[in-house]
């Protein structure tokens, strides 16, 4: 396992190996259903499959419930990036295989340990609303990223929109409890300012929205783009 500079936080470190025992029931199955309204079976995985590419690198891997529902046998070249080791761990065993490369880091920052890798798909599923700050700043995640995406390749995911989505009751209090606990950094995240951030480093962005949950595509990273 490579290990970055990390700059830790609650969102990356609240995956201990007790909440990674229940995460899936309840984020995946109660929370997406009753709270994001967005159902992991019908709409995230099928979306994940769909652009699983031959190499490819899921960053903010969570318990890696997508990949042990994917068919993973076209994927020649498999990547995990997280912070947080139990997740990598979690992950990578439930991915069945045992050529996962696993890589501790933030992508927050400039990936520097990954340096010379190409991935024909990257996938952040949950991830952008765990990170701290605005859509703005979390703009950073997609400039590290395409630096390691190949020419055809597609960096996709989904993320919870912020408070102006018109969430019902669960959501705005679970919205409440981990934007004050610091497990969530998503109150003024929406389609458009990720539109935003997308759009700034590549060139072919597509947003849907189902429930409270903006699904995305990105292709074709742009070439030059000030820092």
């Amino acid at each position: 396992m490579t290990e970055n500079n990390l700059y830790t936080r609650p969102g990356a470190a609240i995956y201990s190996s007790l909440v990674l025992k229940v995460y899936d029931a309840w984020v995946l199955g109660f929370s997406n259903r009753f709270a994001w309204r967005c159902p992991t079976g019908t709409v995230l995985l099928p979306f994940y499959r769909r652009h699983l590419g031959g190499r490819h690198l899921d960053v903010g891997v969570g318990t890696g419930y997508y990949l042990a529902h994917a068919d993973l046998s076209a994927v020649r070249q498999l990547a995990l990036l997280d912070l947080n080791d139990n997740s990598l761990r979690a992950a990578a065993a439930r991915s069945g295989r045992a050529d996962v490369a696993s890589f501790q880091g933030d992508v927050m920052q400039p990936l520097d340990i990954m340096r010379g890798q190409q991935y024909d798909s990257i996938a952040l599923f949950y991830l952008l609303h765990c990170l701290p700050g605005t859509m703005a700043t979390k703009e950073a995640v997609f400039r590290h990223l395409k630096s390691l995406l190949s020419p055809d390749g597609v960096v996709y995911g989904a993320t919870i929109l912020g408070t102006a989505a018109g969430h019902n009751g669960v959501g705005r209090y679970l919205m409440n409890l981990y934007n004050r606990k610091g497990i969530f950094g998503n109150r003024d995240d929406s389609v458009d300012s990720l539109r935003q951030a997308l759009s700034s480093q590549f060139e072919e962005v597509t947003i849907t929205r189902h429930g409270m949950v903006a699904l995305f595509t990105a292709r074709r990273a742009r070439k030059r783009v000030t820092d």
